[in-house]
């Protein structure tokens, strides 16, 4: 069983019918590049989520970030429909080195799926392999499906509001982490959101640096990346620009440590619809 990463060649040895495939690439900047991407070609087998439409709930205006979770029940069901089972191996992929593939894996995992994995170097590693591709779409194979017996209703695992983020920054027993790139994260510039800065007291590991030549550092040089931390994983709340690629922070923290650190899955596009932030 893999549960948080998977290379190209343990891919390709896994029996096609002990797994699931999920295609999640994704531009925040042009929406319908993604399925596009995967209707022109795929790993074998892979089905196509949408980061808006899928892995995400309903933006409510001044009150939500740009990608809140959606109704984790709702999605137990939905992600169901594709014959998940308990034992059922679960891969997802994108081609930005699993970071928004990343987000699939948090939220499956934090329904209580065990076996689920991000595909190491994403759909550049499997072209790269000389792998073969598919082309067109796969529809689910059960669309009127209940939620798998196994899946939780609502995240086993830690995460934040804004009032418990405000709280936890001033507690030093606790670690508020900022995964946006550094530039970001100082206010020099913000591509996205209407405000630049970070949020006050939370320190910065930009989730691009997990990566080497587009695939996860061992678990040796992941220890020393995130050192500064504490001990405890939950006591560490990871948080982005809509909480994305916090969940590759995550994700590389939990192949290092075996631990599940916290999310705050607002994070810096929510907390900026009702706190004034601090750069």
């Amino acid at each position: 069983m893999h549960t948080t990463i998977i290379s190209v060649a343990e891919l390709a040895n896994l029996p096609a019918a002990d797994r699931l495939i999920f295609d999640c690439r994704h531009d925040l900047f042009a929406p319908q590049f993604g399925f596009e991407a995967y209707l022109a070609g795929h790993l074998p087998g892979a089905y196509y989520l949408h980061l808006d439409r899928d892995l995400s709930g309903e933006i409510i205006p001044g009150k939500t970030g740009r990608h809140p979770l959606p109704d984790m029940a709702d999605f137990a069901r939905r992600i169901s429909t594709y014959g998940l089972k308990p034992t059922t191996q679960v891969i997802c992929y994108d081609d930005k080195g699993g970071g928004i593939a990343a987000r699939l894996w948090w939220m499956l995992r934090a329904l209580d799926h065990e076996a689920v994995a991000v595909l190491d170097g994403g759909f550049q590693a499997w072209e790269a392999a000389g792998k073969p591709l598919e082309t067109g779409e796969r529809a689910p194979a059960f669309p009127e499906v209940s939620a798998a017996s196994h899946l939780a209703s609502k995240p086993i695992f830690r995460t934040c509001d804004r009032a418990q983020v405000d709280n936890m920054r001033k507690n030093p027993a606790q670690r508020l982490i900022d995964s946006r790139t550094a530039p970001r994260y100082r206010g020099e510039e913000e591509p996205i959101d209407p405000v630049a800065g970070h949020i006050s007291g939370a320190i910065n590991l930009p989730w691009p640096e997990n990566l080497h030549d587009g695939k996860f550092k061992s678990r040796e040089k992941l220890k020393i990346r995130f050192a500064e931390l504490v001990d405890e994983a939950d006591q560490n709340v990871f948080y982005c620009g809509s909480g994305v690629t916090a969940c590759h922070n995550i994700l590389a923290y939990t192949y290092a440590f075996g631990e599940m650190p916290g999310l705050y899955p607002g994070s810096w596009s929510e907390w900026l619809t009702s706190l004034r932030p601090e750069a």
